[in-house]
């Protein structure tokens, strides 16, 4: 990478470091993942590992200076963004059905009391 030894341990150094925080911010984002109150925030979580996942494979490659490394996290990138796509269409799917079925039932409900109130009216 650098012609200088020096820079390249440095370079070598600040990468490997940033690696490392990139593990310990990924351990957070599997937590979250597991944790999260909603199926929002484990979507999120998801993509933002991919992402970190992605950061640190360019990383690598600039630690073993192999440049095949990035078309490798370009893949990654792709197949990531998919798995998001797919995730974020099957919540939003689940969350319609959910939303359609409540629906109904209020309008069940509606109807019940509309049908309650007119069979009180006629017993008077």
């Amino acid at each position: 990478m650098f012609t200088d030894p020096r820079l390249t341990a440095l370079s070598h150094g600040i990468l490997t470091g940033a690696i490392g925080v990139l593990a310990v911010l990924l351990l957070f984002c599997v937590v979250r993942s597991i944790k999260g109150p909603r199926i929002a925030d484990r979507i999120l979580s998801i993509n933002m590992a991919g992402t970190m996942i992605i950061t640190a494979i360019v990383f690598m490659s600039g630690i073993q200076e192999e440049t095949s490394l990035i078309d490798i996290g370009l893949l990654y990138a792709m197949i990531s963004f998919l798995a998001v796509v797919v995730f974020s269409r099957v919540y939003r799917g689940e969350y319609l059905s959910l939303k359609d079925s409540r629906r109904k039932e209020m309008e069940a409900r509606e109807h019940q009391a509309t049908e309650e109130g007119l069979h009180s009216d006629r017993d008077d």
